[in-house]
């Protein structure tokens, strides 16, 4: 997709489709008036039939009279004093959503009603709008389907349209966007792939690709040398399957390189190809989910690839650590005792909180690498999916500096997280008569305690971020597809690009 930049008016603006923001109480004395009075007055008559809402993500097709646009797509904005940068993600996704199944080459979005209103301007607004409108591209469907005749235009090209804008500026930030937009996409094809298409070793075998495209350097740690590096709760998990685990580690930069903030950011993500829940089986109910289980590995591969994109040779890991949850003879059983590899003991007391046993060894591998500051993702619980629901990410992290970054980050990348606390007095509840500590235990304040079994294997500043809720919808919502939403990749290459020289 093509990007191009014009700030001419925008009924002067050739295409197939020219979406026009409309927002709450619109002014009708401007610009919006002139493009309504040029499409015959369809905007205000669409909205006075109820076709078109202002609310955000809303739209209605309408013809284009006497625009230089063949069509204009009426995209409902919202209010203007609470229009923030997920919202405008949301409606560059939503525009090319709207456009499934037809014949469109050409997009162009006016964006100056948005730039009124959005803190950063027309450059802010590029960037998000591009982002969205490949993000919106993305169609699940098509993985497997040879044809799908309702998906998402591939578009030729994207008009970016802003009056007496800096073109210059412009199209770099609409760059930014839509390499952002590819690597979310990435993240999301990765996640919404099948068990049986993609194991511990298809994983790696995907990373090597992307570490050979961008410069990137990779080692993949196989079960004989985690054994003897003593990964115990890595290798406890992965032992019950066929296919057997692997631990990924991707790298930018030479070792021992700090960033500009003299860090070394590790991304840990969770990658269980598929999660049965082992011998603590799980029930059959939305069991074919749990190929999304590695959702948090997608996310962390495809960010590092997408900052290598960005700012070459920022310094900075990866970590994926990659298996099966599975039951088989070899299974690791409720009661086992492993040591992990910062020498701890972890008595298992169920097999289907595996997620925390493989981030713990991936975390202190990744301090051994030298990282200092550390992030992890997870589809951890299902618990922060009742709390929060499907739109906001829950986020453990200390100390709070550390987490005052993440957040920072979060707000540019147009993502909404919530801080849960990490209450210490719940450790007792986490004693074991027979190792350091349990991997589960008493259901009261289980998400409290799942952050805090994490934070056992840290030692430098860390947030861990559980995507449980967020990470894929069940239904298609307007501006995304059912499936796997990409959701934190944005944040963390936010994150990581703070290092970028």
């Amino acid at each position: 997709m093509r990007i191009r930049i014009v700030t001419d008016q925008p009924w002067a603006v050739a295409a197939d489709v020219l979406a026009v923001p409309v927002l709450v109480d619109p002014d009708w004395s401007g610009p919006l008036g002139e493009v309504d009075r040029r499409a015959a007055g369809a905007i205000r008559g669409a909205l006075d039939f109820r076709e078109l809402e202002t609310k955000a993500c809303a739209t209605a097709l309408l013809a284009g009279g006497e625009m230089a646009a063949a069509r204009l797509l009426a995209l409902g904005a919202g209010e203007a004093g609470t229009l923030d940068r997920e919202t405008v993600v949301h409606l560059g996704q939503a525009a090319e959503r709207r456009l499934g199944g037809r014949a469109v080459r050409t997009l162009a979005v006016w964006l100056d009603p948005l730039a009124a209103a959005l803190d950063g301007g027309a450059a802010a607004v590029a960037e998000l709008i591009a982002r969205g409108v490949e993000e919106g591209a993305f169609e699940p469907a098509t993985i497997y389907r040879d044809a799908v005749t309702d998906a998402p235009p591939a578009l030729d090209e994207l008009v970016l349209v802003a009056v007496d804008g800096d073109a210059t500026a412009l199209a770099a930030a609409a760059e930014r966007g839509r390499v952002m937009g590819e690597g979310a996409n990435l993240a999301r094809r990765l996640a919404n792939r099948s068990a049986n298409d993609v194991s511990p070793q298809v994983l790696a075998d995907e990373a090597r690709a992307l570490a050979e495209a961008h410069g990137l350097a990779i080692d993949v740690i196989e079960p004989e040398r985690a054994r003897e590096l003593g990964m115990g709760m890595f290798l406890a998990v992965g032992q019950g399957s066929a296919n057997a685990p692997r631990m990924i580690v991707l790298r930018s930069g030479p070792e021992g390189a700090t960033d500009a903030q003299g860090r070394l950011l590790a991304m840990v993500g969770k990658g269980v190809c598929f999660d049965s829940g082992g011998i603590s089986l799980k029930g059959a109910d939305r069991m074919e989910e749990m190929k999304m289980d590695k959702t948090g590995a997608c996310t962390v591969i495809a960010a590092i690839a997408t900052v290598a994109r960005l700012a070459p040779g920022t310094p900075l890991l990866a970590v994926a650590p990659a298996v099966e949850n599975m039951p088989g003879p070899h299974s690791a059983r409720p009661g086992d005792i492993v040591r992990a590899l910062n020498g701890k003991t972890v008595d298992i007391i169920n097999t289907d909180a595996e997620g925390r046993l493989i981030l713990g060894d991936a975390l202190t591998y990744a301090e051994q690498l030298g990282a200092t500051h550390l992030v992890d993702v997870a589809t951890l619980t299902g618990l922060v999916a009742r709390a929060f629901g499907e739109l906001v990410t829950g986020a453990f992290a200390t100390p709070q500096s550390w987490y005052a970054s993440i957040e920072a980050a979060a707000s540019r990348a147009g993502e909404r997280f919530w801080q849960i606390p990490l209450v210490d007095d719940y450790l007792a509840d986490m004693k074991s008569w027979y190792a350091d500590l349990t991997n589960s235990g008493a259901s009261e304040g289980s998400l409290v305690k799942s952050g805090l079994f994490i934070r056992e294997f840290t030692t430098r500043p860390w947030a861990h971020l559980d995507i449980g809720g967020t990470a894929y919808f069940r239904k298609a919502r307007p501006w995304a597809a059912r499936g796997a939403t990409g959701v934190t990749h944005a944040t963390l290459v936010e994150l990581a690009l703070e290092g970028a020289r």
